[in-house]
């Protein structure tokens, strides 16, 4: 549809500037051509397949240099589409070869040889034209006689002569939008031209900032409506609509600064038919966009090699694996051996692994800067172990070297070197011959294996133990029992985490949640990280004996209740027995209602026992009653009185427990985001624009 008059005037400047502007009459598209050259316009549109590139069978014309220029094309005297103008300029590439019997005797060569020379140079001229949400590609049919044909010099690097221009009349675009605009022949002789260019937006639509918040502004009178969408813009497939809202009369938008990434853009269109709509991506440049943008991403595994980077917007990033050693110390990168990948967002990638490990870590970086760091096999195989990354290199001739990571460097083995590795290097290079080391990359030029350390350091304590007790051989036997005591209580109370396997979303959700309590005072026993003892053994005697450990030590059974957690508890409770259900073979918690209930029922549970669901999947009041005789705690909510219901019954309140419970929230929070916004579903931290929620997305 065409823009008014006063449109074109304010977007283009005061009316001298935009009367200076050429006017086509008439809605079909033409070419023309500088003197010497023909050209013509095929009829309709073709697809845009650039192809690959091919070797020239000769001299051919190739597009050299692109040119646009601002047009209107009037369909009546004040009603004018905006128009860009493409001018091309073309050369050519390449010589006739001379005829060796020319070259040898000086004369000239047969007619079959010169008939190439006269005829005319022909070639196919493609223009694709992309400006959201239009992609066109056009074809020009380009012909120079022969007579006419202008060499450039022999030498390759020399610039080569022009033969003239075509022009393109022309591609329709929207006030405010980015034309990106590529030239190539058919077929590619060349690497394809591009342009992008910025046309001018206009004023009523405006981008203010007011401290935290940013304001849309739309100065436009009172009875016009017209439609309002916010999109992220992808540079790979479709936009995705964010927010869309049909609004009359002047309107001021608000968007907090947290919805803000660099491919956020905005779209605003008369309620008309056919009528052109202005794009506006104001954000791209904005720090704050940027550091949302590296904020909102996720890094997500799918299986044990595969994963992928979850992220509004596409940004230039490579990742690499890297190794994290319990103790605070910083994750090494494992390049060399393994390299540096570039990394596309929403696209699934690849590592090289045999097995995973939960010290095995991924770097995300950008511009050489660390953007994102996460463990991702940390939730599914339990916390940091205290293992050595050895790495094998091989040389030629089946030569072989070792060496154990380590925060200083990369020890070889075996070493005279003061560090830990270098003191048991006889003994990791025994494990490694028996077998006992787990093999995680392997490739022709060398291995990655990891190392247990746990049985070095037990043997460690216990010839301390022993020096200790022959040190103290008079001390009398109630300092010793409190020296256990002591060793009991660094080790942390033990804990029993006991749930329904209702899905796999739900398994690595309390996966995360071990994890996180692992890295307090805290000995975590789950079935997720069991699951050899558990098929050895059955879930019955494996509960049992876990229940009867953790009880003797004082320790807690942590009863996680979700829906399917609930109805087994009902079932029991109806009928005495559990029906046959869905459950796999590993479903630990429909066995462990056998012994769970009687010592509800005979009032054994208090002060050994506590519940505890999630928030938005389950209401406490949802429990069954016989349970709630226990605390029953929601999370992430009640964090704090979770944790302190965990600690040992006569321990003192610990200043530090806020502390540990925003640490235990950080970690569990992107298993949260995973289970309740699955990758392809926003986040309620990601939607923008007034009423974003549920239904916030439907146009009204």
């Amino acid at each position: 549809m065409p823009v008014p008059w006063f449109l074109l005037s304010l977007a283009l400047g005061r009316s001298p500037v935009v009367l200076s502007l050429e006017r086509l009459v008439g809605p079909q598209d033409a070419t023309h051509c500088s003197p010497g050259l023909s050209c013509r316009l095929w009829d309709s549109d073709i697809l845009c397949l650039p192809g690959d590139i091919v070797p020239a069978p000769g001299p051919v014309l190739a597009p050299t240099h692109l040119q646009t220029e601002l047009v209107l094309r009037c369909q009546k005297e004040t009603d004018c589409d905006l128009c860009l103008r493409v001018a091309v300029h073309l050369a050519v590439h390449g010589h006739w070869e001379e005829p060796e019997d020319e070259e040898k005797f000086g004369g000239a060569a047969d007619s079959g040889v010169e008939e190439p020379r006269n005829a005319s140079l022909q070639a196919q001229v493609v223009l694709s034209f992309q400006a959201y949400p239009t992609a066109r590609c056009v074809l020009l049919e380009v012909q120079v006689p022969a007579a006419l044909v202008q060499f450039g010099q022999s030498v390759p690097s020399s610039p080569l002569s022009s033969q003239g221009s075509v022009v393109y009349d022309c591609f329709e675009a929207a006030l405010g939008s980015e034309v990106r605009i590529w030239s190539y022949t058919q077929p590619r002789y060349e690497k394809e031209l591009n342009h992008t260019q910025q046309l001018p937006a206009l004023p009523w639509l405006n981008v203010s900032a007011d401290g935290d918040n940013v304001h849309l502004v739309l100065n436009v009178s009172e009875e016009q409506h017209f439609g309002l969408s916010l999109y992220w813009n992808q540079v790979q497939g479709p936009p995705k609509p964010r927010w869309h809202k049909n609004l009359t009369g002047p309107q001021i938008i608000t968007l907090n600064h947290t919805d803000l990434v660099p491919c956020l853009c905005i779209q605003v269109w008369p309620l008309e038919p056919d009528s052109v709509r202005t794009n506006i991506c104001p954000f791209r440049e904005d720090p704050r966009a940027h550091q949302n943008l590296w904020q909102a991403a996720r890094l997500q595994l799918l299986t044990l090699q595969s994963w992928l980077l979850d992220a509004p917007c596409s940004l230039p990033a490579e990742a690499a694996l890297c190794w994290r050693a319990p103790g605070g110390d910083p994750c090494q990168p494992l390049v060399p051996p393994l390299s540096w990948e570039n990394v596309t967002v929403d696209k699934v990638l690849e590592f090289p692994l045999l097995k995973g490990h939960p010290n095995l870590c991924v770097q995300v970086n950008s511009s050489e800067k660390l953007q994102l760091q996460e463990c991702l096999w940390a939730d599914s195989l339990g916390p940091l172990k205290d293992d050595v990354l050895l790495l094998e290199t091989r040389g030629p001739q089946d030569n072989r070297s070792l060496c154990a990571l380590e925060p200083s460097g990369c020890t070889s083995l075996p070493s005279k070197a003061s560090t830990r590795a270098a003191r048991l290097g006889e003994y990791l290079l025994q494990d490694l011959q028996s077998g006992q080391c787990l093999q995680l990359w392997d490739d022709d030029l060398g291995a990655l294996w990891a190392c247990p350390m746990d049985k070095y350091i037990h043997k460690r304590w216990a010839l301390v133990w022993l020096a200790c007790l022959l040190f103290a051989a008079a001390l009398s036997l109630i300092l010793l029992l409190k020296k256990d005591h002591a060793k009991a209580a660094a080790r942390g109370r033990a804990a029993l985490l006991l749930y329904s396997a209702d899905d796999s979303g739900f398994e690595r959700l309390v996966g995360a949640l071990a994890s996180a309590l692992c890295q307090l005072p805290l000995r975590v026993a789950v079935d997720l990280w069991s699951r050899r003892e558990l098929s050895a053994q059955g879930p019955v005697a494996w509960f049992h004996a876990q229940r009867r450990q953790t009880l003797q030590e004082g320790g807690v059974v942590v009863l996680l209740f979700s829906p399917g957690a609930v109805a087994l508890c009902s079932e029991w409770l109806q009928d005495g027995v559990s029906g046959p259900g869905a459950h796999g073979p590993h479903d630990a918690f429909r066995a462990s209602l056998s012994c769970v209930l009687p010592d509800f029922l005979q009032g054994r549970a208090p002060g050994s026992y506590v519940g505890a669901c999630f928030d938005r999947l389950l209401h406490p009041d949802a429990v069954p009653a016989l349970f709630r005789t226990v605390p029953v705690f929601t999370l992430p909510s009640q964090l704090p009185d979770f944790l302190g219901a965990l600690q040992q019954p006569r321990a003192p309140r610990s200043g530090r427990l806020q502390e540990r419970a925003e640490q235990v929230s950080r970690a569990l929070q992107p298993a949260l985001d995973s289970y309740f916004h699955p990758p392809g579903t926003p986040a309620p931290g990601r939607g923008v624009g007034p009423g974003a929620g549920p239904g916030a997305g439907d146009g009204t």
